[in-house]
């Protein structure tokens, strides 16, 4: 699972716990978060390489929490908020992307989601079966991009 994220997006911020606890429930079966942050740091210092250590250590990440200086990888992949997360899976020497966006249907709450489109996609694929719903509105702060 790749999660664009950040550490000063307040939506990014309600999902927080959420993510580590899809690593915790996944990784063990083949499918770890990767945690990225896109947002140039000029604009939102908050989201600055040494910032991003200070969060990974606090909270305890137990997964990569990358920065993408040059915010090629989100180009990419496409992505423009933050969460937004990529489920992933390995086809032969391929990576394909099987479900894009959201983690659940309320940032507020996650006990309160009625769809947890993330882990219904990965417990699908683990049961060798289709991504019922591939894609979800992904909301939350508009990654914060370098002046051209």
């Amino acid at each position: 699972m790749v999660v664009f994220t950040c550490n000063t997006c307040p939506v990014a911020q309600a999902y927080e716990q959420r993510v580590v606890d899809l690593n915790t429930q996944f990784a063990p079966k083949g499918y770890p978060v990767i945690a990225i942050n896109a947002n140039d740091a000029q604009l939102s210092p908050g989201d600055s390489y040494d910032e991003m250590k200070k969060r990974s250590s606090e909270k305890k990440y137990a997964f990569p929490y990358l920065i993408d200086e040059t915010q090629e990888v989100a180009k990419t992949y496409g992505a423009k908020h933050t969460p937004t997360v990529f489920v992933v899976q390995r086809q032969e020497s391929d990576f394909i992307i099987k479900y894009i966006g959201a983690i659940d249907n309320n940032a507020q709450d996650g006990e309160q989601a009625s769809q947890k489109y993330v882990q219904n996609a990965v417990n699908a694929l683990l049961a060798d079966k289709p991504v019922a719903i591939p894609t979800a509105k992904a909301i939350g702060c508009g990654i914060k991009w370098k002046k051209a």
